[in-house]
């Protein structure tokens, strides 16, 4: 009697406890997935703004899209061994949509976009639909489920600085062209409007940012913020944009660990000083060249990032690189008639490294040994070939209207010249130059020549340029043109 009332009173107390029970797994439950979620261990929640397919998969699959996931990830890698990219690309899409929160899979699969598949095309047009592709994917989706990924965001960047930007890929000029023709189309030039970029007021301009805002997902308060802190820059050009997604991520990631980005930022601040302005883009010539108005938000790039670095040989590596950058300052500086500035730069660069240069040179010194070297030990071939190249370029310059440079390059070529004769004095009547009026008569001859010269509509300009008469009016009058004049003043030094 007794065992069966010890059984009934185990009975009661169960069926007391298990609700209790029942409702203490309920609400521990819920703090697990509230921890898990706010330590960014959790892969279920559901999806803001996420289309259909996802939403399903993410619900209906629950804890096996992680094995299914899996699976697919090892054949993906298998397929790409084997070089099989196309096959890949719907089992990586289809990994994006099991865990669409495993920035690795955006950035795998982007990456095979941008590179591996857009070589295998040898028409440039398609390849660059494949790089563009790879943007997208990174910008318009990889972000939208991972807004703070540093991975994301480093990758995005690396695009625009490394396959838009860099040289290794043959149609990198393609793609240059091609993406500045977009931007004009968005911002109107390089240097966009700001004002009417975030307060656009006609027709046309809401066009403009709406386009920015939703087709390019970039912010217009954002690249002025940008500019004016390590501008002018460029929007026209990949190492802008490249600036761009690197400070847009160091701006949202929750991490510190945020040294990818900012590496980003101080190497493509390097890349637009050397090539950070569209110098020249008509008739199908697309020219660039170095953007010597950032010189001193590159210099504070450096100086910031080897204060930031703890690592005592990376602060040497960084300094080496800084010191490089600045003995590249001086010389394009001068080279493009901004003597005072180069002046300015030369004592600085002595001031923080000062044993940067041996013999404690002049900067003009500086600036001519960068070419010739030591004058004296050069032929005069290859002399006669450094000068002319001075004046072809100094000539190009001024058929696209950028006279510093042209008086830049003109005054280096007399530099080189006079340096050269000099250190040949007693053996001039052997291996002396020609007159240097004679040497630029000549030059311009040959860049004015339709078939060895400029293209026809920038040997108009430089005719203009240089007051003399149009091709039709001077074929065989030649003699009657206007001789061409140095296009500096400064011989001193």
């Amino acid at each position: 009697m007794s065992e069966l009332r010890t059984s009934r009173k185990r009975k009661l107390i169960s069926l007391v406890l298990i609700p209790v029970l029942l409702i203490w797994v309920f609400f521990m439950h819920r703090m697990v997935n509230e921890s898990r979620e706010d330590l960014g261990l959790s892969g279920v929640t559901p999806l803001k703004n996420a289309p259909p397919a996802l939403a399903f998969t993410t619900v209906a699959l629950g804890a096996f899209r992680g094995l299914i996931a899996n699976f697919l990830w090892l054949r993906a890698n298998e397929l790409q061994v084997n070089g099989k990219y196309f096959e890949m690309i719907q089992l990586s899409e289809w990994i994006t949509m099991l865990q669409p929160r495993m920035a690795s899979v955006w950035a795998h699969l982007a990456w095979n976009l941008a590179y591996n598949i857009s070589v295998k095309f040898p028409d440039f047009e398609d390849r660059w639909k494949w790089v563009q592709s790879g943007i997208k994917l990174l910008r318009d989706e990889g972000l939208q489920y991972n807004p703070e990924s540093v991975m994301i965001h480093r990758e995005l960047a690396w695009f625009f600085q490394h396959k838009l930007g860099a040289f290794l890929d043959d149609a990198h000029m393609y793609y240059k062209r091609s993406w500045a023709e977009l931007m004009t189309e968005v911002l109107g030039g390089g240097r966009p409007d700001y004002g009417s970029l975030i307060n656009p007021s006609t027709p046309e301009e809401k066009e403009r940012a709406a386009k920015l805002r939703q087709r390019y997902k970039m912010d217009p308060e954002l690249m002025r913020e940008i500019d004016s802190k390590y501008g002018p820059l460029d929007w026209r050009l990949p190492e802008a944009h490249a600036i761009y997604w690197a400070y847009h991520g160091m701006q949202v990631a929750e991490t510190s660990e945020l040294i990818p980005l900012r590496r980003v930022i101080y190497q493509s601040m390097q890349l637009a000083f050397h090539r950070g302005r569209l110098v020249y883009d008509e008739g199908g010539l697309f020219q660039l060249g170095p953007n010597l108005d950032i010189i001193p938000n590159v210099d504070n790039a450096y100086k910031t990032m080897r204060e930031e670095t703890s690592n005592p040989g990376q602060k040497e590596v960084i300094s080496q690189a800084h010191e490089n950058f600045l003995q590249d300052a001086v010389y394009f500086l001068y080279t493009n008639n901004r003597i005072s500035e180069a002046r300015k730069w030369f004592d600085y660069l002595n001031e923080n490294y000062p044993d940067a240069f041996e013999g404690n040179p002049t900067m003009v010194e500086y600036a001519l040994s960068r070419v010739t070297e030591d004058v004296a030990g050069k032929s005069m071939d290859r002399i006669t070939a450094i000068i002319q190249g001075y004046m072809r370029n100094s000539y190009y310059y001024r058929a696209i209207g950028d006279d510093d440079a042209a008086a830049g390059h003109m005054l280096m070529a007399r530099k080189i010249y006079n340096r050269y004769q000099d250190a040949i004095r007693s053996r001039k009547e052997s291996i002396g130059l020609p007159p240097f009026g004679e040497m630029q008569s000549t030059v311009l001859e040959q860049t004015l020549n339709p078939e060895e010269g400029l293209p026809p509509q920038l040997a108009a300009r430089l005719r203009t340029a240089l007051g003399m008469a149009p091709a039709e009016k001077s074929a065989g009058n030649e003699g009657d043109a206007t001789n061409p004049q140095e296009t500096t003043g400064d011989s001193s030094q």
